[in-house]
């Protein structure tokens, strides 16, 4: 690659959080309870019983870490507004003390320059929606609708960029097949529906955001694992296949290209997606960008009963904290994809980081070098693909904070600046003050020729 001069002026350098993973105040300010709250409630979800209601304090402390991306350096924050926070009941009466919260937010960050990238919906389901069918429910959809009305009206003036949703992969396949993520079923129907729903919902709120927020560029971020046969054998590629139907092209396909893989409707079968005249046409409603979230990629074999793909942990292979592979050509891969084969003509990398084992050394400072490696070669990827003529905008590191990892708890750390969470003290790890050094390099223009 060309090294920093890959980056193009203006290339957005940002960190990302999520609204359940960080703020804490679960019952501050009229907020109601999400699916989260009630599946960290039940016994045997999370590790160690751990739940979101501090979390990291944002909701109360986001002056401070604005303070700590000011001197990272960052151009850009992307956050999620939590919809139980602002719509407690689901639907029905807007609580604007909950998006009080949001406009000294938003304030805050434009006062140092920092461009709020706005995700409305991180998977926090107001739990009256939820009891009356969740996103399995097609009247989920007219209640995001509305959600998203709401807020953008009060916050639009503001937000640079929308992302309608955060992986409804992992809404849906996590929540309502696997039963690892709230709600909790596992269900492949539900699952179906679910992912139908959500996609629906996109579409729909990508019209409110047009119509109210005209300035704004508007989104959705997928998670993509690149799925890759573990032989060359015709059994393993039809396996890898069927991942990478399930994992990306039916999220792809119905988004960039308006349909349904046929290959994928025809192994669901009757659980097929609830497809109604127009819905199509709606989910691929024109986007501004397309956000990508990648940490790892499957390598995949053909079982040997026939029961289905099996994912293969590759012998030997770098692991993260969280035991997924270290294969930075895997986002690469991706960006290529969705730009040669999809068309994608603006893209951001939104999330993208590592969960490693830290510890604060004896002088109090938080020593990571193995993600300042991952980082390094996860960037020198999106250079790659740059200088490939994909059309990346910006890239965000997975997570400013430590933080609530969903069903591991508190056990995984995944961000640059470590969290206390008995005093919930900020430390910044040495892996801060290289993504701040490099975001200062990459800005500086190269009077170097380019050497590719």
């Amino acid at each position: 690659m060309s090294g920093r001069g890959s980056f193009p002026d203006g290339f957005v350098w940002g960190v990302a959080t999520a609204a359940y993973q960080t703020e804490g105040a679960v019952e501050a300010d009229g907020r109601g309870p999400s699916i989260w709250d009630t599946f960290c409630d039940t016994p045997g979800k999370v590790r160690n019983g751990a739940s979101g209601a501090i979390a990291c304090d944002f909701y109360h402390r986001y002056p401070e870490d604005i303070a700590l991306m000011a001197e990272l350096g960052v151009t850009a924050f992307r956050f999620s507004i939590a919809w139980p926070r602002v719509v407690p009941e689901g639907r029905g009466r807007v609580n604007e003390a909950g998006l009080d919260f949001y406009d000294r937010l938003l304030d805050e960050l434009l006062a140092v320059g920092i461009l709020p990238f706005a995700t409305l919906y991180h998977w926090d389901l107001p739990q009256p929606l939820e009891d009356a069918g969740g996103w399995p429910a097609r009247a989920t959809v007219g209640a995001f609708v509305e959600y998203v009305d709401a807020v953008a009206t009060r916050l639009g003036d503001r937000v640079h960029a929308w992302t309608t949703h955060n992986e409804p992969y992992c809404a849906a396949w996590l929540g309502y097949g696997a039963g690892l993520h709230a709600p909790g079923r596992t269900s492949r129907k539900d699952a179906v529906a679910a992912t139908h729903h959500l996609l629906l919902s996109h579409g729909l709120a990508v019209d409110v955001l047009r119509r109210v927020c005209p300035g704004a560029e508007v989104g959705i971020v997928v998670d993509s694992w690149p799925a890759h046969p573990a032989t060359d054998a015709a059994a393993d590629v039809a396996a890898a296949r069927e991942v990478d139907g399930l994992r990306n092209r039916l999220f792809f396909d119905p988004l960039l290209r308006g349909s349904y893989p046929e290959d994928v409707l025809e192994l669901l079968g009757y659980d097929g997606p609830p497809v109604r005249d127009g819905d199509l046409a709606v989910i691929a409603a024109p986007i501004d960008f397309l956000g990508v979230n990648n940490y790892s990629r499957h390598v995949v074999h053909a079982s040997s009963d026939g029961s289905g793909p099996i994912v293969q942990p590759v012998a030997r292979a770098p692991r993260t904290a969280m035991d997924w592979e270290i294969y930075p050509d895997g986002l690469h891969e991706v960006l290529l994809r969705l730009h040669r084969e999809y068309g994608v003509k603006a893209l951001y990398v939104t999330e993208n980081g590592a969960a490693f084992i830290d510890t604060r050394d004896h002088d109090g400072r938080v020593r990571d070098p193995e993600r300042t490696a991952y980082l390094e070669q996860y960037v020198k990827s999106v250079g790659r693909a740059i200088d490939d003529g994909v059309p990346v905008r910006g890239y965000f590191v997975w997570s400013l904070l430590d933080n609530f990892e969903w069903a591991e708890g508190y056990s995984k750390r995944f961000g640059l600046v470590y969290v206390d969470y008995p005093t919930l003290e900020r430390v910044p790890k040495s892996s801060f003050y290289w993504y701040r050094d490099f975001i200062a390099g990459a800005a500086r223009p190269s009077l170097a020729p380019v050497v590719t």
